[in-house]
């Protein structure tokens, strides 16, 4: 299995990378300037945090925008690849109620497959000033925090899955799983 880790950089795109390695998969952070042309063979897209602030700074977010409407394979958006997936599909982002930094309490709302086989409540590691306000027509929310209502979304007509927090840190419970649970969709997309 092939998955490649977009950089549109996040202070964790390398531990998104080291994870995946981890867990056997053939994987490579690539610029997030790289044409979707020019990415190859994969079987699914990561598309790591950042700092922009995806409202105002969208072209900061590279090609993601042509990843997400190019690519016909899972892609899991993280942080400021959440916030692009949400507004590039129509939602919206805005400033977070209460900017969350640390370890949150999540509560997971539907046993999608991304959770399957998680606590339907557990901490993760946050760092965003920025959140998803509206999720666009066709997704659905996964997930919440006290303060942010929507931590986790997914596509109802596509393998696109986006958290807001940060599972490739230690700091976040069932990261590992988080990430398994997407690898797993990516093989049974690939069927």
């Amino acid at each position: 299995m092939r998955v490649y880790v977009v950089d549109n950089g996040g202070q964790w795109t390398h531990r998104e990378w080291r994870v995946l390695k981890y867990l056997k998969v053939e994987t490579r952070i690539i610029p997030n300037t790289t044409p979707y042309d020019q990415i190859g063979d994969v079987d699914a897209l990561v598309l790591s945090g950042g700092a922009p602030d995806v409202a105002s700074e969208a072209g900061r977010m590279g090609n993601n925008g042509e990843y997400l409407d190019k690519a016909d394979l899972p892609i899991l958006g993280i942080c400021a690849g959440m916030q692009f997936m949400a507004t590039h599909f129509g939602g919206s982002t805005g400033p977070a109620v209460r900017a969350e930094f640390g370890r949150t309490r999540l509560y997971v709302d539907v046993e999608d497959q991304l959770f399957q086989g998680v606590p339907k409540d557990f901490d993760v590691w946050e760092s965003h000033n920025d959140e998803v306000k509206t999720v666009p027509d066709g997704f659905e929310v996964l997930a919440h925090s006290d303060t942010c209502l929507v931590e986790a979304m997914r596509s109802l007509r596509r393998p696109l899955y986006a958290v807001q927090f940060h599972p490739e840190v230690e700091n976040t419970d069932f990261g590992m799983d988080i990430f398994r649970n997407f690898l797993k969709a990516v093989e049974e997309w690939s069927r």
